[in-house]
């Protein structure tokens, strides 16, 4: 686990902790579950939890209060012909009474320098509030149909169409291509 201090546009010393899954214990991963829960006002059921376990956590925590949180998982995309290593940005939260102080900025900057040595790719799933502060960070909306690599075969997800954003690294990309994601239970993108 690595930390460091920032402070946040309102001058408030910001802890942010670094660490993998497994360094987190039982405690310190319901914390960050009950914080979701109430930042995502009910809407992250048991399935965006399990998406967001298993790679590396940011945790923003001002004194002994958790008031943020944002994951980056491995998974495999499809496009133009190659399964891409992709870094996905799961569960970014902060709670209520601490947005618009940079507490976001101050989550994904450690994530975007893990994207940048160790992914080809870099995606997310933005809803639309979130939408100017990743375009602002320099992800960009992906343009050409989403689909999932489901057990019986490719299926269009429509529905993502507009929501996924991509942070291009390595990888050639044609941003109005296919991008298929591996398979997952629940939301899959």
């Amino acid at each position: 686990m690595s930390a460091s201090r920032v402070h946040g546009e309102d001058g408030a010393v910001i802890e942010i902790r670094t660490a993998h899954t497994g360094e987190l214990d039982a405690a310190t991963l319901k914390t960050v579950q009950a914080l979701l829960d109430d930042v995502f006002d009910g809407d992250f059921d048991d399935q965006d939890w399990d998406h967001a376990l298993g790679g590396i956590h940011v945790l923003a925590w001002e004194d002994s209060e958790l008031v943020g949180h944002a994951a980056l998982v491995q998974r495999r995309v499809l496009h133009g012909g190659r399964a891409l290593r992709t870094g996905y940005v799961e569960a970014v939260g902060v709670r209520t009474d601490r947005r618009r102080r940079g507490y976001a900025a101050a989550l994904m900057d450690p994530l975007e320098r893990i994207l940048r040595g160790a992914y080809e790719l870099g995606a997310l799933g933005a809803s639309d509030k979130a939408v100017p502060f990743y375009q602002a960070r320099g992800w960009t909306p992906w343009q050409g149909p989403t689909s999932v690599l489901t057990p019986t075969g490719i299926e269009r997800t429509e529905e993502e169409d507009g929501s996924v954003h991509v942070l291009p690294l390595t990888a050639p990309l044609d941003l109005s291509g296919e991008l298929v994601c591996d398979w997952r239970e629940g939301a899959v993108w």
